[in-house]
């Protein structure tokens, strides 16, 4: 995934080019003046588990926003919703949040785990298959896809190769469609209703280079390119224990491929929660609200509020320690600057040049609070003789993220979000409810 950090980087940069245009377009419209007083630090908020717990709202989330806003529903400090959850638009995700909270609550302030496919413009032009549940095509066409398909686009146009389910089969085999165009990439949007479909017509496509009427080819290294959403392998509804997400749905997909092939399936690229791009992005959102608000001081910290200590935690932990690398290259670079006399430094390809001050991370710290709300038990019920819980002992994040117990270890440790928020305020110095 490395390769296209150089493409997601440039499309940062053009993105925070647009932002400088709209904040100065929305400051000068409105006529907003400059407060004295300018936070330097972002919240980044989890939802299920942290604000709600299935569709029941968590009561102290509405206490804790009671205290972002003034009195004129302004936000005090830049707010982020980063949710993993993909089954939605931006805007629908808005209102159920401004219900659940009290507090209006705009689309720009929410990134479900498909927002950064924003930036993956070279598959916007393509035939992508797109899989997960809702208003899929819709959410592919607003992310700037513009000849996107379902499964049951495929199903409908092969019908013969969806045969779990017996009451599904067609009596007569048909002649296969010739309209079909040849998908070039698929794009897991989340976990799908009927996996067992989804997983059949995915390996299809897969291994028959995108025509999935065609018999299965010789294992092409790579497969068409495979972008996925949402990483999670359980989350927190009403029930008791965790349910299962797409993270599980994905686990499925990846063993089915390799027992098949004996191959690893590859993505292209993961998104949502713990990944590095899905943080570099909500940090870009982060700044741009700053902007907008001409606040002229950068933000220097994200507080990532969550609930898993294997996505949220997990997340943070990996961006504060990429945040801290980058400022370690770059002041090593301003002292051989210095030393040697030169203005230029050089950079290497596969670090790629800066040229954009809102495509550059402000911030040079990441700090992780874990919520008790959600699918974190303080109190975990184990085994006699069993002095570790399960998420203790069992990485539950995704295979192509190694274990690191550093990076599962929060950096504090609350009850709840109203404590969480009372917390972040204390160590920043910060009254809430203040008028700007």
């Amino acid at each position: 995934m490395k390769g296209l950090w150089p493409t997601v980087l440039r499309a940062l940069r053009a993105l925070g080019a647009a932002g400088r245009e709209r904040s100065a377009g929305l400051c000068g419209a409105a006529g907003e003046t400059k407060t004295s007083f300018q936070p330097t630090f972002g919240l980044l908020f989890d939802i299920d588990g942290v604000l709600v717990r299935g569709k029941t709202p968590i009561p102290a989330a509405k206490k804790a926003f009671q205290k972002l806003v003034n009195n004129q529903g302004q936000f005090l400090v830049p707010v982020v919703f980063v949710t993993n959850a993909g089954n939605c638009l931006r805007q629908t995700k808005a209102d159920q949040l401004s219900d659940i909270l009290g507090v209006p609550i705009s689309q720009d302030q929410v990134m479900m785990s498909h927002s950064p496919l924003r930036i993956f413009k070279q598959y916007h032009d393509k035939c992508v298959l797109v899989s997960g549940q809702g208003p899929l095509l819709d959410i592919a066409t607003y992310l700037g896809f513009s000849n996107p398909i379902t499964i049951d686009t495929v199903r409908e146009s092969f019908p013969f190769l969806d045969m779990v389910d017996h009451n599904r089969r067609p009596t007569i085999l048909p002649f296969p469609a010739v309209d079909l165009p040849k998908i070039e990439a698929v794009i897991l949007f989340g976990e799908p209703v009927r996996w067992e479909t989804n997983l059949q017509l995915i390996i299809d496509v897969l291994l028959t280079g995108g025509h999935p009427g065609n018999s299965y080819q010789a294992v092409n290294d790579p497969h068409i390119p495979l972008l996925a959403c949402n990483m999670d392998l359980m989350w927190m509804s009403e029930a008791q224990s965790p349910r299962f997400g797409h993270g599980t749905f994905m686990v499925c997909l990846e063993n089915i491929y390799k027992k098949i092939t004996g191959e690893d399936l590859k993505y292209e690229s993961l998104m949502g929660k713990p990944s590095e791009v899905t943080y570099h992005y909500a940090e870009y959102v982060v700044r741009t609200q700053a902007a907008e608000r001409q606040w002229e001081k950068p933000i220097r910290t994200l507080y990532a509020i969550g609930d898993n200590l294997m996505t949220d935690i997990y997340g943070a932990n990996l961006y504060n320690r990429y945040l801290q690398e980058n400022n370690s290259r770059t002041g090593s670079k301003g002292r051989v600057q210095a030393a040697s006399g030169t203005g230029v430094a050089t950079v290497s390809q596969e670090e790629p040049a800066w040229e954009s001050e809102l495509s550059f991370p402000s911030a040079t710290s990441c700090r992780s609070v874990l919520v008790c709300t959600g699918i974190y038990n303080p109190h975990p019920e184990v085994p006699a003789g069993t002095s570790q819980s399960v998420t203790e002992t069992v990485f539950h994040g995704h295979r192509d993220f190694r274990f690191d117990p550093g990076l599962i270890e929060p950096g504090h440790i609350v009850h709840d979000v109203n404590a969480a928020v009372d917390l972040i305020f204390q160590l920043e110095e910060f009254s809430g409810n203040r008028t700007s």
